[in-house]
């Protein structure tokens, strides 16, 4: 069975853990070792239970916690060259990847692809267990088409929804910050959020989750509104991965 969870989700960090079978590991660390327990213990997890951590970029927000916990627990680390040259993991076991070639973990197989976004060389993450597949979307600037192929006919998905572009457009951030969150470098708003699921094969999809919220540029209605209008499902369908509580398990199978 595969089961995955959000354990944060926004500016102010993020992770995500994803179970199959006997492997558990974390998508990005953006919490330190005291708060990433605190954060698996609500899950019923610990820290040891991890067993490995995966980068998808160098901000801050995904990677703050990724070497202290990793050295805390012997984790390894896998991330792609660029983001290893963008940062320091003094005392880390690191594994780079390729961003077009998949690997396995345990009894995970996991197919990262390259997107669009103002880091070096940043990855988003497809996992399955050879039985059904979760594809993950946090940080994107635009759509391209080999992400809708590689996100096409999933299970579960977990999208990134920043923000509103009406809410940035009219907010109090400065028009430098507005014009890298919109831009093709930047996040996905909620519409270009709708705009990808629609193009993919959701006849699969047991559960749609929406993260990476803006807290001043976006509304949770918004944001499952926007997604449950493609599925022509009911907005309280779609999840959230807020902030504060992340998401629970969901299941795949």
């Amino acid at each position: 069975r595969v089961r995955f969870a959000s354990l944060g989700s926004g500016s102010r960090g993020n992770a995500l853990v994803v179970d199959a079978g006997g492997t558990r590991v974390l998508v990005d660390c953006g919490f330190g070792p005291r708060n990433l327990a605190a954060r698996l213990g609500r899950l019923g997890l610990e820290p040891e239970d991890i067993d490995a951590i995966l980068v998808t970029h160098e901000h801050s927000d995904h990677l703050a916690g990724v070497s202290p916990c990793a050295r805390r627990h012997d984790l390894d680390v896998y991330l792609t060259y660029g983001t290893l040259s963008a940062a320091r993991f003094d005392g880390v076991s690191v594994r780079v990847i390729d961003s077009h070639m998949s690997f396995a973990i345990g009894d995970l197989e996991i197919r990262p692809f390259p997107v669009p976004h103002d880091a070096r060389e940043p990855a988003q993450f497809v996992f399955s267990d050879g039985s059904a597949c979760l594809g993950i979307l946090t940080d994107a600037g635009r759509v391209t088409p080999h992400m809708a192929a590689m996100l096409g006919r999933c299970d579960a998905l977990v999208l990134e929804c920043n923000h509103d572009a009406g809410m940035l457009a009219s907010g109090r951030y400065p028009e430098h910050l507005k014009r890298r969150i919109a831009g093709p470098y930047g996040h996905l708003d909620n519409a270009t959020a709708a705009e990808l699921l629609a193009q993919l094969d959701t006849g699969r999809v047991k559960h749609v989750i929406a993260a990476h919220l803006s807290q001043e540029n976006n509304r949770p209605d918004l944001a499952r509104a926007a997604l449950a209008e493609v599925l022509g499902c009911q907005p309280g369908w779609i999840g959230l991965a807020d902030q504060d509580d992340g998401c629970d398990w969901r299941q795949l199978y």
